[in-house]
């Protein structure tokens, strides 16, 4: 895994955090110093707790989890659809649907609507409507689309939580908590990094500050996701020349019966 570079955090603004009036106390330890009112996030920190947390997030890909992406605010909508959508892990960019780790069940029993919808316009089934009823399912469809997003392939709850900005995202940050889920998250100076296992100290307002902690997590991930799959596929050629030495050696032992047999 690549180390992060000090450099590109300072060039993308990682070390800027909020306001000193609106600090979170426990957030101290990450603080490097106040220029102008604003507090300065320590990069050999934020270093240290971001390959942490990505090398972390790189054995669950490894060990073939899933791991939930959260950012609803403006800024970092496209840096996760970006990042995040050529691993192939979930993400949620648009609404926090309330319960969506509590009550799985019930966002389960959206997405298998929003499945028989699929189907209907596949088979057929929607070309017969009205109208009306066209449309009604249309805008249906449209809404569940924008609230589950990517999670429609989500069968069972994720084995991990990234967010970014847990203020923003507190909903999900406490269903994740109450559920023992693993949380890992971008946490300006203005929260509390206690709420999260792997906290990163990081600007989580600005754009690019939040692409650059992305690059190296989804980096991590897509990494943890190819040794998966180079396992998977040693542990195939290993069976198959298993396979291939016993039956070569049912085949020698047919083959002195015979010659047993004829002497």
């Amino acid at each position: 895994m690549s180390k992060v570079d000090q450099k590109e955090l300072l060039q993308a603004g990682v070390h800027f955090g909020h306001l000193k009036r609106k600090w979170h106390p426990k957030m101290a330890p990450y603080i490097f110093m106040e220029k102008n009112g604003i507090h300065i996030i320590d990069l050999n920190k934020t270093t240290v707790k971001l390959e942490e947390a990505a090398n972390a997030m790189k054995q669950v890909a490894k060990s073939g989890k899933k791991i939930l992406f959260v950012a609803t605010k403006k800024q970092a909508k496209d840096a996760v659809e970006s990042r995040v959508r050529p691993t192939q892990m979930p993400y949620v960019t648009e609404r926090w649907p309330g319960g969506m780790l509590t009550n799985f069940a019930t966002i389960r029993k959206a997405v298998r609507k929003m499945s028989m919808i699929d189907n209907m316009m596949k088979d057929g089934t929607f070309d017969v409507l009205s109208k009306r009823e066209r449309l009604q399912i249309t805008r249906q469809r449209a809404k569940l689309e924008r609230d589950l997003g990517s999670i429609a392939d989500l069968n069972r709850l994720p084995s991990a939580l990234f967010v970014v900005d847990i203020k923003k995202e507190h909903i999900a940050v406490a269903e994740a908590r109450k559920l023992n889920i693993p949380t890992y998250a971008i946490v300006d100076t203005n929260s509390d990094p206690t709420l999260i296992d792997f906290p990163i100290p990081a600007n989580d307002d600005a754009a690019k500050s939040i692409d650059k902690v992305l690059e190296y997590v989804t980096a991590a991930v897509a990494e943890g996701l190819e040794e998966r799959k180079m396992e998977r596929e040693k542990n195939k050629a290993s069976v198959a020349k298993g396979q291939e030495k016993k039956e070569a050696e049912a085949t020698e032992a047919v083959a002195e019966k015979t010659e047993e047999k004829a002497s």
